[in-house]
């Protein structure tokens, strides 16, 4: 009885190396390997993240000043550069033609000489958003800033024809840092002098 408790013994011993087999083998296997090697790629892997990151922070970093040359104000004065054949003119009129698929601001020295102008289509607006009143604001900031450069200050405002740019082109030239000393209707009113057209048929 003594020596069957004997061989139970080593019995539980044999077990062990019979596990430690299994380890060994599976260090020899491939995939032992693999798993040895992933921590490895691990290590590796966090190191190529925060590359990117780096490579990442310095975006939001020029978007910074782009967000800072929205606002109107800090916009206008430093893009305003002298032009090439700068007039000195301090005071003009600006003109301001809004339709209902259209605006347009042409500025003019006293006598009528173009300084600037654009257009929706010159700014970049398309189709239906031509007629927008964002649209006519940009385009006020644009033909005032082409003003400016010729020494431009002060400003008489004619608006003509029926649109949403009306008052949007207005506030703009105001906003921009242009003194307005006038603001006039010019839109041309009919005596009845021609005749409308046939009325539809639908």
């Amino acid at each position: 009885m003594a020596e069957p408790d004997n061989p139970t013994d080593p019995g539980s011993e044999a077990p062990k190396p019979e596990e430690a087999t299994p380890t060994a083998a599976l260090a020899d296997s491939p995939e032992a390997g693999k798993k040895v090697a992933s921590p490895k790629a691990e290590a590796a892997k966090p190191a190529k993240k925060p590359a990117r990151q780096k490579k990442e922070q310095p975006a939001p970093a020029t978007a910074t000043p782009e967000n800072l040359s929205l606002s109107s104000d800090d916009v206008e004065k430093p893009k305003v550069v002298k032009a090439k054949g700068s007039k000195n003119v301090h005071s003009g009129i600006a003109h301001v033609l809004s339709t209902f698929n259209n605006t347009i601001v042409t500025i003019t020295d006293m006598k009528g000489n173009v300084i600037g102008w654009s257009s929706a289509g010159k700014v970049g607006f398309k189709g239906s958003r031509k007629s927008t009143a964002y649209a006519a604001q940009m385009v006020a900031q644009d033909a005032s800033r082409q003003a400016m450069g010729h020494g431009l200050k002060e400003v008489e405002v004619l608006v003509k024809g029926p649109g949403a740019g009306r008052e949007s082109a207005v506030r703009a030239l105001q906003a921009v840092g242009l003194d307005l000393t006038v603001i006039r209707d010019v839109t041309p009113v009919p005596h009845n002098g021609c005749r409308p057209p046939k009325q539809r048929r639908v």
